[in-house]
């Protein structure tokens, strides 16, 4: 069994002890002191921690690009804007092109 600590494991023991949200970039320099991520890695493993960070459901990505852990936000805080509803128009590219999607037996 590995007991290897994930950098989204650290954010959580991070923001864990935290009262409230904080900026990304503040949570990344935490993360990245703690972890003693070598400055030549920087760059690349703080685009990898922002996309696991997305992807990881104990987090809240909040307006302002400030994080905080989901189980300290209400539903309606950490439901985003890019939820669909079934009465949302159907956003229209620059091209005034809508998106193509498969229909009849290309259908997914």
């Amino acid at each position: 069994m590995s007991t290897k600590v994930t950098m989204t494991d650290t954010a959580y023991n991070i923001m864990s002890k935290r009262k409230k949200e904080v900026d990304f970039p503040k949570l990344w320099a935490d993360v990245a002191k703690s972890m003693k991520i070598p400055e030549e890695k920087m760059s690349r493993k703080k685009r990898q921690f922002y996309a696991e960070l997305m992807e990881d459901h104990r987090f809240a990505s909040l307006k302002g690009n400030k994080w905080d852990l989901r189980s300290r936000r209400s539903y309606t805080e950490v439901t985003t804007e890019t939820d669909i509803d079934e009465d949302d128009e159907i956003e229209e590219y620059e091209d005034g092109d809508v998106l193509d999607l498969p229909k009849g037996d290309d259908e997914y």
